[in-house]
C-alpha cells in the first residue's frame, strides 16, 4: 500500500510516470513476461481488443496500441493470482464485505463456480450442468417472465449480448437493465430526437481535420488516456481545444507522449488545451447557450452592417427545424442568469465563443461530467444546437462525439440491449428466430432496483459488471438484492456486487478478451463497436486462467438450451459452436451488418452507417431538430441552499487514476496528488477557511434529499483544489450511497451522480468510516 500523501502534481500526463506505473502493474501480478507480451497485442488486428474504454484505435499495425489504464486493465485480467473455490471459501462473505473493493480485485480470477451456502455463510464449488439447472429451475418457477432482470455490462462482446438478448425475449421479457442507463442514455436520447440518430457522427480521422475541439465534462487522462494522443495531435497542427471542466485535469493541460522519443529523452511536452474553461457543477448548459447567444448576437450585428453571416444559412434552412422559436429563446435568456448559473464570466463566455466563430470546423466531444444530471438531457441537446447554428454535423472534420466508457458498451446497445425495443427490431427477430418476442417495455437500471425493492422473489442475473458497486444509493440497492430469490453474476473476478446475495446466490466465472476462446469449432473471436460506430474482431491469445471457465457465449447458451426446454426452436449449442454462426444470425437481423463475417475480417473492421453523418435525417420532422431549453434554476443544489444559511456543497463524483469503473487498481490518483487514500474530498481553498478547517481535516458527507432519508458517507480527508467555490468532488463508489434512487435525469433516468447537494459535519475522532 502507498504511504498516505497529498501532494502538488506539475509534471505532464503520460510520460515516464505512465511507463512506471504499467511496469509496477505488470510487476505487481507476477507477469512480467507474459504481461509484457500480452499488451503487444492488444488492439491489434490478430490480437485482442482492451477490455478498458471505448476509444478508437488510431493504427491496427502499431505495436504499442496501447495506454496506462488499459495496461492495468490487461495486466489484472492477466494476473497470475487465482481465486479459487478454497480460497474463498476460507473466509465467510460477512468477513469479505469489510475488505477494500482493491483487495477483494486483488484475489486474482475466478476458476469455477460457486454458490452460496448460507450455513456456513461461505461459497462452495458447484458443477456448471448443476448451476445451469438451478439457474433454470429458478426461472421457470416465476410467476412471470417479468419478475426476472436481466443485467449487461458494456464490456460483454457483440455475439454474447445477441445470444443474450435472444435468450431472454425467448424467456419472455424486456427486462434490460445496463450500464448505459447510468452513463450515457441521456446522450442517446437527447440524440435521437436531435440528429435522429442516438451515436456520434464523427469517426478518428475527422480529429485530424478539425479546428476546434470543444471538451465538455471528460478526463480523458485517466479515463480515455489514449484520446490524448489525438488531442497532441490536434494541438501540435494548431486546432483550438477549449475544455469545461469545474476541475483543473492535468490530461487536459499537458501530455508527454510515451511513444515519443523526442519528449520522453527531453522531458518535453505538448500543452493540449488552448483555453480552460472552470464552470461550476451543473453550468455546461448556461455556459453553451450563452456561447449561443453571443452567436446570434454576432450574426445579427453583422446581417446589420451588411457583412457575412455567423450562422450557416443555407444549412439551417435546408437540414433544421424550429431555427425561430430556438432563437427567440436564446435572445430571450438574461445574461445575468447566464452568467450566474454558468459560474463563468461573460468575458469568458465570449472568449468560448469567439473560438467557435472563428473555426471552420468544430467536434464536441463530452462524457458523464455532463450525462449524470437531471439536465444532461438538455445540455447534450444545447451542445448540438451550438453545432447545427454552423453546419457542423455532417461533414469533414465536425460533429458531436459522445465519448463512451467501456469497450463495448454502444455495441451492446445496437445488439438489442435495451428495455425499450422498437417494434421493427422485435419484428426481425422473430422472423428470423420464428417467434413472438414480448413487446412490453422492460425495466432500466432505476426500475429494476425499485421493482426488486418493492416485490420480494425476483431473479437477477448480471451478464459482467458490478452491479452493487456501480448504482446509485448502495443501502437501497443491496436491500433490493439481497431480496431476490436468486442472484448470479457472470465475473472473471470477486467485486462487491458477489457478496450482496439473495436468498441463492452464484458466481459464474468466465473467459476474459485476452484468453483463447476455444469451441468447437475451433479458436473464436468475438467483435466489439467502439465509440465511433467502427466494429472488429478480438482474438484472446493467453491459455485460459483455468480449465473450467466458460465463454459468455457458451453461458448463454447453455443456459438458454437448460432454460427453454422444449420451447426454443434455436439450436443453441450449434450456434455457439463457431461464432460465424452468430455473426450470421446477426447479418440476417441487422441491415447494417449484412456480410457482417466478411467485412469484419478485413484489417480495423468496419464502420457501421450513420444517417446524420450524410445529412441524411431520421426524425419525426425529416430534419435536424434545435431544441429551446430555459437555463435551469430550480435544480436540487438549488432546492438544497433555498433558505439554509448554512454551506451547501455540490458534490461531483469522480474515479481515481488508479481505477477504471468500480475496478479499484491501487490507491493512488498520480494527476491529482493523492496517493494511499481514497476517501477524499476535493475543495477549493477558501471553503475549507470558512468552514473553520485545515487541508487534512476529517469530514463526514451528507446529502440533502427530497424525500427526507439520511444517507451519509463518513470520514473523508479534506483536499484543498482548484475547483469552483461551493463545488466538491470525491471518488466512487464511496460516494454512492448519497445519490438517491429517485434523484435522476428528466428524460432519460440516469442517476444523477454528478450533482449531489451535500452538507459536512466534523469527522468525530474514533468513529468508523
Amino acid at each position: 500500500m502507498s504511504k498516505k500523501t497529498v501532494q502538488v502534481y506539475n509534471r505532464p500526463a503520460g510520460g515516464w510516470g505512465a511507463l512506471k506505473s504499467v511496469a509496477q502493474q505488470i510487476l505487481q501480478q507476477g507477469i512480467p513476461a507474459k504481461g509484457a507480451r500480452t499488451l503487444l497485442s492488444a488492439n491489434q488486428p490478430d490480437g485482442f481488443d482492451c477490455p478498458g474504454c471505448a476509444w478508437p484505435d488510431a493504427d491496427h499495425t502499431s505495436t504499442f496500441e496501447f495506454c496506462e489504464n488499459g495496461a492495468k486493465a490487461i495486466a489484472a485480467e492477466s494476473t497470475a493470482r487465482r481465486a479459487t473455490p478454497a480460497l474463498i471459501a476460507q473466509h465467510t462473505v460477512q468477513w469479505l464485505t469489510q475488505q477494500s473493493d482493491h483487495w477483494l480485485e486483488g484475489q486474482g480470477r475466478l476458476t469455477e463456480p460457486m454458490r452460496y451456502d448460507r450455513a456456513s455463510d461461505r461459497y462452495q464449488a458447484i458443477g456448471w450442468d448443476e448451476a445451469f439447472a438451478l439457474i433454470a429451475a429458478r426461472l421457470n418457477a416465476l410467476p412471470t417472465p417479468d419478475d426476472a432482470i436481466f443485467y449487461t455490462s458494456g464490456r460483454t462482446s457483440n455475439e454474447a449480448a445477441f445470444l443474450y438478448q435472444l435468450f431472454v425475449r425467448e424467456f419472455g421479457t424486456n427486462n434490460f437493465p445496463d450500464c448505459s442507463n447510468m452513463c450515457h442514455e441521456p446522450s442517446g436520447y437527447a440524440m435521437r430526437e436531435a440528429i435522429g440518430v442516438g451515436k456520434g457522427t464523427v469517426q478518428l480521422a475527422d480529429f485530424q481535420l478539425a479546428d476546434a475541439l470543444f471538451i465538455f465534462g471528460q478526463n480523458p487522462g485517466t479515463n480515455h488516456p489514449r484520446m490524448l494522443g489525438e488531442l497532441r495531435g490536434a494541438a501540435k497542427r494548431g486546432a483550438a481545444i477549449v475544455s469545461f471542466n469545474p476541475l483543473r485535469e492535468r490530461g487536459l493541460e499537458k501530455f508527454q507522449n510515451p511513444q515519443s522519443g523526442g519528449e520522453m529523452l527531453t522531458g518535453g511536452s505538448t500543452a493540449i488545451s488552448s483555453d480552460y474553461f472552470q464552470p461550476k457543477i451543473g453550468g455546461d448548459l448556461a455556459a453553451v447557450k450563452g456561447m449561443i447567444k453571443c452567436v446570434l448576437e454576432a450574426d445579427a450585428a453583422a446581417q446589420a452592417g451588411g457583412r457575412a453571416r455567423i450562422v450557416d444559412v443555407a444549412f439551417i434552412a435546408a437540414h433544421t427545424a424550429n431555427v425561430d422559436a430556438f432563437t427567440a429563446d436564446v435572445l430571450a435568456e438574461p445574461w445575468d442568469v447566464i452568467v450566474r448559473e454558468a459560474g463563468l464570466t461573460r468575458a469568458e463566455i465570449q472568449r468560448a465563443a469567439d473560438i467557435y466563430m472563428g473555426a471552420g470546423k468544430v467536434i464536441a466531444c463530452w462524457g458523464m461530467g455532463i450525462t449524470q444530471h437531471r439536465h444532461s438531457v438538455a445540455t447534450i441537446r444545447m451542445i448540438v444546437n451550438l453545432l447545427l447554428l454552423r453546419g457542423n454535423i455532417g461533414r469533414p472534420g465536425a460533429g458531436p462525439c459522445p465519448v463512451r466508457g467501456h469497450s463495448n458498451v454502444q455495441g451492446d446497445r445496437t445488439m438489442g440491449i435495451y428495455e425499450k425495443p422498437k417494434a421493427s427490431f422485435l419484428d426481425r427477430l422473430g422472423e428470423v428466430f420464428d417467434f413472438a418476442p414480448p413487446r412490453a417495455d422492460g425495466y432500466d437500471t432505476v426500475g429494476a432496483i425499485g421493482a426488486m425493492l418493492a416485490e420480494p422473489g425476483k431473479v437477477f442475473f448480471a451478464m459482467g459488471g458490478n452491479f452493487a458497486a456501480a448504482t446509485p444509493d448502495t443501502a437501497v440497492t443491496e436491500r433490493a438484492l439481497r431480496q431476490c430469490a436468486l442472484t448470479v453474476h457472470v465475473a472473471t473476478k470477486l467485486n462487491r456486487s458477489h457478496l450482496v446475495c439473495g436468498d441463492d446466490a452464484l458466481v459464474l466465472p468466465c473467459l476474459g478478451r485476452t484468453e483463447i476462446d476455444q469451441q468447437a469449432g475451433g479458436a473464436q473471436a468475438v467483435s466489439v463497436e467502439d465509440s465511433m460506430s467502427m466494429v472488429h474482431l478480438s482474438s484472446g491469445i493467453n491459455a485460459p486462467s483455468s480449465a473450467s471457465l466458460l465463454s459468455e457465449p457458451m453461458i448463454v447458451a447453455r443456459l438458454a438450451a437448460a432454460t427453454l426446454r422444449g420451447r426454443s426452436k434455436t439450436d443453441w449449442m450449434w450456434l455457439v459452436a463457431d461464432y460465424d454462426r452468430i455473426r450470421d444470425k446477426i447479418a440476417a437481423v441487422f441491415v447494417d451488418f449484412a456480410g457482417f463475417n466478411e467485412r469484419v475480417k478485413t484489417p480495423g473492421g468496419f464502420h457501421l452507417r450513420n444517417t446524420a453523418a450524410e445529412r441524411e435525417w431520421a426524425t419525426d420532422t425529416g430534419k435536424a431538430n434545435f431544441f429551446a431549453y430555459p437555463v435551469p434554476t430550480d435544480l436540487p443544489i438549488h432546492l438544497a441552499r433555498s433558505g439554509r444559511a448554512t454551506p451547501v456543497f455540490n458534490l461531483t463524483t469522480i474515479r481515481s487514476h488508479d481505477q477504471y469503473n468500480t475496478t479499484i487498481y491501487g490507491l493512488n490518483d498520480r494527476y491529482r496528488g493523492v496517493f494511499g487514500e481514497r476517501r477524499v474530498l476535493f475543495i477549493h481553498p477558501d471553503d475549507i477557511a470558512e468552514l473553520g478547517l485545515l487541508a487534512g481535516a476529517w469530514v463526514d458527507l451528507e446529502s440533502l434529499c427530497d424525500d427526507q432519508a439520511r444517507r451519509q458517507a463518513k470520514r473523508f480527508m479534506l483536499v484543498a483544489y482548484n475547483i469552483p467555490r461551493g463545488c466538491v468532488a470525491a471518488y466512487f463508489p464511496e460516494t454512492n450511497p448519497l445519490v438517491p434512487l429517485s434523484s435522476f435525469a428528466d428524460f432519460a433516468r440516469t442517476p444523477t451522480s454528478k450533482s449531489i447537494p451535500i452538507v459536512l459535519a466534523a469527522h468525530a475522532a474514533g468513529a468508523a468510516p
